[in-house]
């Protein structure tokens, strides 16, 4: 686990193979995502490395319903109960009744590259098999700022997921993506702004076209959901995505 400060107040956490952000306000805080399963323990020490306690944090953003953004969360909230909001449209992945994702088929299949395999046996290790649900997860009402702290504003970002949303943090100039815009991934060899592979997302004509609702952020940095900080013009990032 690695902590990466993106602003005074907003860090990147990279994971065993997925990112999350803490976003500060004061003795408060707001979690992005939370990794696989069994990064559990390294989302607590995130937020002590950043000098708080679990305690701080006063709610979750849920960018998307995939195991590796949503797996550490049943555990988080046991140890301390918050609320979790996502997209309207990602509910029902939260509670199982969907799946929108890749298939252990879809893996198995490529794993005759390297790159691939390697992957593949370190997200098994991470509890890419676990069944894991957030039924307590509230929808977003609108775009307008959300009562949490660094004042999130939701951005629907279609495609990778029926109901996936990016989160603009307006007074930090920063963007977290999820998986509508990544700048790097183990199976991938080249780094920078770009779309994840078809086979792990649920509609890539859709994830292709909601690239212009980031291009339109008035935003300096990108935090994704695999890769590191990306700083520069959006729609820069988006027209490398789009190549």
């Amino acid at each position: 686990m690695k902590v990466r400060r993106a602003t005074t107040d907003v860090f990147l956490v990279e994971g065993v193979a997925s990112n999350w952000v803490l976003v500060r306000d004061g003795h408060d805080l707001t979690l992005i995502d939370a990794g696989y399963p069994k990064d559990i323990e390294d989302v607590v020490a995130s937020v002590e490395q950043i000098g708080h306690r679990i305690e701080d944090v006063r709610g979750v953003l849920i960018t998307h319903a995939h195991i590796d953004h949503v797996g550490a969360i049943p555990a988080l909230l046991r140890r301390h109960t918050v609320p979790t909001f996502a997209g309207e449209r990602e509910l029902p992945m939260l509670v199982g009744e969907r799946h929108e994702q890749a298939t252990t088929w879809d893996v198995v299949s490529r794993c005759w590259r390297p790159r691939v395999a390697r992957w593949a046996v370190t997200i098994a290790r991470a509890g890419a098999q676990t069944h894991v649900s957030v039924p307590e997860t509230q929808a977003l009402q609108s775009d307008s700022a959300l009562d949490l702290p660094g004042a999130p504003r939701s951005v629907p970002c279609p495609g990778h997921t029926s109901g996936h949303t990016a989160y603009m943090l307006p007074d930090a100039g920063v963007v977290v993506t999820g998986d509508a815009l990544i700048t790097g991934h183990p199976i991938v060899a080249r780094t920078g702004p770009q779309l994840l592979p078809a086979f792990f997302g649920h509609d890539s004509a859709q994830a292709f076209a909601s690239l212009d609702a980031l291009a339109e952020l008035d935003v300096d940095t990108v935090l994704p959901g695999h890769g590191p900080i990306w700083r520069g013009s959006l729609r820069s990032a988006v027209d490398e995505a789009r190549s």
